[in-house]
């Protein structure tokens, strides 16, 4: 009897939580009525949500996933905020992350180190997404940054650049839809790496860690269920990060199937030809970490 209690009041504070998500969403929608101002994730959102809170639902709805576009007047910039709220939001604070293209990299990653300091400020159970969009508005001091003087110019050369390695796990890829998306992402980010085609199927993402973490969040939605991102190796650089990469380009990888049964969904890849492509990259080690045994070689 315990555990059903429980279990109820957890779905009841669920519930409580995803009416106040839409409820502030709708304020959003207020606020920024024109089309593109505001873009779901999942164009059924509100239905999904409704479905869950009306009971006609037993399926936990995907967590709400939205952009606001913000635009600033005086100087003309615009701010894409990227929301994701876990389902307990406002009880726990949101994921936000804010891009612009008038931002160099290192006034962007200040501006987000910023607003996430701002947003874990606020009290837990208040909505948020309001005040963070005001927030934004006031991004003048951030621009200011790129209009130091010339002689203040040699920092910004040596700043420090994040890197990140993203080792990525998928039951499968099949589907051409998905794998140009995956290519597509990886070339707009400039990452470079690879997609191993067939079962399982393993991407590898390495560049800007702040890219890297865009390109997770790219392809995981609106519905990749069976992926999971295995281990990320960390670093940084002066400058160009480009010392850090273990791979010149993203590689569109496949390797011999077991058996003759062509592209389809019951074939797996060859896993000791992609043991050999890793130790060609410095990457053996990576092997355990994504199927949970150490590799061989086939002439071991």
């Amino acid at each position: 009897m315990v555990a059903g209690f429980n279990t109820v009041t957890m779905s009841s504070k669920i519930k409580e939580s995803l009416e106040l998500q839409i409820a502030e969403l709708e304020m959003l929608f207020s606020m920024f009525p024109n089309k593109g101002e505001i873009t779901l994730q999942d164009e059924n959102c509100f239905l999904n949500v409704q479905r869950y809170l009306n009971n006609t639902s037993e399926d936990l709805p995907h967590k709400t996933e939205y952009s606001v576009a913000v635009t600033i007047d005086e100087p003309k910039v615009k701010v894409d905020l990227q929301v994701t709220l876990p389902h307990d939001y406002p009880h726990v604070p949101p994921q936000l992350f804010a891009r612009s293209n008038t931002l160099d990299r290192q006034q962007q990653w200040q501006l987000n180190k910023d607003l996430t300091s701002y947003v874990s400020s606020l009290e837990l159970g208040e909505l948020c997404i309001c005040a963070a969009v005001q927030w934004i508005g006031d991004i003048t001091p951030y621009l200011q940054n790129s209009k130091l003087p010339s002689e203040k110019a040699p920092k910004e050369i040596v700043l420090k650049t994040l890197f990140s390695r993203m080792w990525i796990y998928s039951h499968h890829i099949y589907r051409q839809e998905l794998r140009k998306k995956i290519f597509e992402s990886a070339k707009k980010l400039n990452l470079t790496g690879f997609c191993l085609t067939g079962k399982p199927g393993i991407i590898c993402v390495e560049g800007v860690k702040e890219n890297c973490e865009e390109f997770w969040h790219i392809i995981r939605y609106p519905n990749w269920k069976h992926i999971s991102c295995k281990h990320i190796e960390s670093g940084e650089s002066e400058g160009n990060e480009d010392n850090l990469r273990l791979f010149h380009t993203f590689k569109d990888l496949q390797f011999q199937a077991h058996g003759d049964y062509g592209l389809r969904n019951d074939y797996h890849m060859d896993l000791g030809q992609f043991l050999e492509f890793l130790k060609e990259h410095q990457s053996e080690h990576v092997f355990q970490i994504l199927f949970g045994v150490e590799g061989k070689s086939s002439g071991n």
